[in-house]
C-alpha cells in the first residue's frame, strides 16, 4: 500500500533541510541582532484561545480535536494567542520592553496553493509593553534586515504600511458608518486576491452604493499619504492622534535606514480585528506572490484573557512564501552538505585507527564522517568532495607509525603532515579550521 504525506504538508528531506536550516538561520540572526529572545509554546491549544479571539467562525479553520477526557483543543493556526496567553500570566512580573520571537510549526485546514500550506514553519516577531510608534518602526526594520541578510534588496520587495485608525477615518469620509468598519476592513483585506467582479458583488451585497465598489477601489488606490493625514485630522481628536502617530512612525523608519523599502498603502488593513493601530505587509515589488509577511499593531490582546493591557506589535512570515519569493527572483540558495573532516584510510588494516581518530575530533565539536566500505584512496577522496567536506586526513601506515598523519584542504589542494598530539592539543589550530 503507497501512502504519500497529507495534502499540503511537506517532507524534509536532508538537501529540504539543509536550505530549510539555512532560513532559521538568517531568521534567528535577524532576531538577536535587534536584541529580541527566542520562546516557544505548544503544538496545540485550547480551542477556546481562537475562539475568543476570532469567533466561532475560526473553527472551520483550524485543525482541532476533542480528548479523552473531553476538552477541546485545536493545533495551532497562528502563534499571537500563545504569545498573548503567555504575556497575560505574567506581564506584572516582566519589563518592557518584552521583544520576543519565535519560529513554529503550525497548521491551518485550508485549501493548499501556491505560497500557502496547511502545515507550515513561520518565523513571529513581537515588541510588546510599549505603545511609542519607535516600536512600531523597529519591527518593520528589523523584516527588512531580514530581507538584505538574504540578497534581496528594496527593487526586489516593499512593505505596504498602513494604520487602522487613518484606514477608519477614511472609511468614514466615504459614508461608512464607524459600527461597519470591521465589516469593511475584512472585505477590503481580500481584495487583491479575488478577481475583480467577485469583490465588486461581494461590496455591493454588503454596501450597496454608499460607496460603490468602483469608487471604494479607486479611493484606496489613488489615497495618498498626505491626502489620508488630512482627512484623519479633520475627522476628529482620535484621527488627528492616530495622523501624529503614523508620521512618528514615516520619521523613525527614515532614521532607521528603511525608508527606500517602504510605501503607503490604503489597501492594507489586515483581516484580523484584534489589529489596532499601524499594519503593513511586504510583497514582492512584482505583486504577483502572496505577502512575505503581515502585521501590526495590537494593543488589546492580552486582555481578552483577563491579563492586563499591553500593547503590542508583531509580525508574521511564513517559511512557504519566502522560498516562493526567492525562488521567482533567482536569489533561492543551494546549501550543500558540509563537513569539517573527511577520514581516509590508506590501508584497510588502518581502519581500526580511522575510528579511534574520529572519536577524539567528534568530542572537540568538529563535524566528522568516514566511508563505511573500504575502499581505495581516490574513490574515498571522491567522497569527501561529495559531503563538502573542508579537510580530509590520510591515515597512512608508514606516517601512522611515526604518529603523523596528511592533512589536504580541498578547496585548495594544499597539504601537510600533522601530529597525532597536535590533534590532541588543538585539533581545530592544526588543520587550519575556525569553529562556525
Amino acid at each position: 500500500m503507497k501512502i504519500k504525506a497529507p495534502k499540503g504538508m511537506r517532507d524534509f528531506y536532508p538537501e529540504d533541510m539543509r536550505r530549510q536550516n539555512w532560513l532559521f538561520d538568517a531568521w534567528r540572526r535577524a532576531s538577536r541582532a535587534f536584541g529580541f529572545e527566542e520562546y516557544e509554546g505548544p503544538i496545540f491549544e485550547d480551542l477556546a484561545l481562537y475562539t475568543l479571539k476570532s469567533g466561532e467562525g475560526i473553527v472551520s479553520e483550524i485543525f482541532h480535536f476533542e480528548s479523552r477526557g473531553g476538552d477541546h483543543f485545536a493545533i495551532r493556526p497562528e502563534m499571537t494567542p500563545t504569545l498573548a496567553r503567555m504575556v497575560a500570566a505574567r506581564a506584572n512580573a516582566m519589563p518592557a520592553p518584552i521583544k520576543w520571537f519565535s519560529l513554529p510549526r503550525m497548521c491551518r485546514a485550508e485549501r493548499p496553493q501556491r505560497g500557502r500550506l496547511r502545515e507550515f514553519f513561520q518565523w513571529n516577531a513581537d515588541i510588546l509593553g510599549v505603545e511609542d510608534p519607535l516600536a512600531d518602526a523597529e519591527i518593520i526594520a528589523l523584516a527588512v534586515e531580514f530581507f538584505r541578510s538574504v540578497g534581496l534588496t528594496a527593487e526586489d520587495v516593499v512593505i505596504r504600511v498602513n494604520s487602522r485608525r487613518l484606514a477608519a477615518a477614511a472609511l468614514t469620509s466615504l459614508g461608512i458608518a464607524p459600527e461597519r468598519h470591521e465589516q469593511a476592513f475584512a472585505l477590503i483585506d481580500r481584495h487583491e486576491r479575488l478577481p475583480a467582479d467577485v469583490f465588486d458583488t461581494m461590496w455591493t451585497e454588503a454596501f450597496g452604493e454608499s460607496p460603490s465598489a468602483g469608487r471604494l477601489t479607486e479611493f484606496l488606490k489613488t489615497s495618498s499619504r498626505e491626502e489620508t493625514l488630512r482627512l484623519a485630522r479633520e475627522s476628529g481628536e482620535a484621527g488627528a492622534a492616530a495622523a501624529d502617530q503614523f508620521d512618528e512612525l514615516w520619521t523613525r523608519l527614515d532614521e532607521f535606514g528603511v525608508s527606500d523599502w517602504r510605501a503607503f498603502d490604503l489597501r492594507i488593513v489586515r483581516g484580523l480585528a484584534y489589529y489596532t493601530g499601524i499594519v503593513f505587509e511586504a510583497h514582492t515589488r512584482g505583486g504577483e506572490l502572496r505577502a512575505l509577511l503581515g502585521g501590526g499593531r495590537y494593543d488589546d490582546l492580552t486582555g481578552l484573557l483577563d491579563g492586563p493591557r499591553v500593547p503590542g506589535v508583531g509580525f508574521g512570515m511564513g517559511d512557504a512564501p519566502v522560498f516562493e519569493a526567492l525562488k521567482s527572483l533567482d536569489k533561492l540558495p543551494t546549501p550543500g552538505e558540509s563537513l569539517d573532516v573527511f577520514l581516509i584510510d590508506a590501508d584497510a588494516a588502518l581502519f581500526p585507527q580511522v575510528l579511534r581518530i574520529a572519536g577524539e575530533l567528534r568530542q572537540t565539536g568538529l563535524r566528522v564522517d568516514f566511508s563505511y566500505k573500504r575502499a581505495a584512496i581516490g574513490k574515498q577522496f571522491r567522497q569527501a568532495d561529495a559531503r563538502g567536506a573542508q579537510v580530509a586526513i590520510v591515515v597512512g601506515a608508514e606516517l601512522a607509525a611515526r604518529g603523523e598523519l596528511t592533512v589536504k584542504h580541498l578547496a585548495s589542494g594544499a597539504q601537510r603532515g600533522v601530529s597525532t598530539n597536535e590533534l590532541r592539543d588543538d585539533a581545530w589550530k592544526a588543520l587550519g579550521l575556525k569553529p562556525a
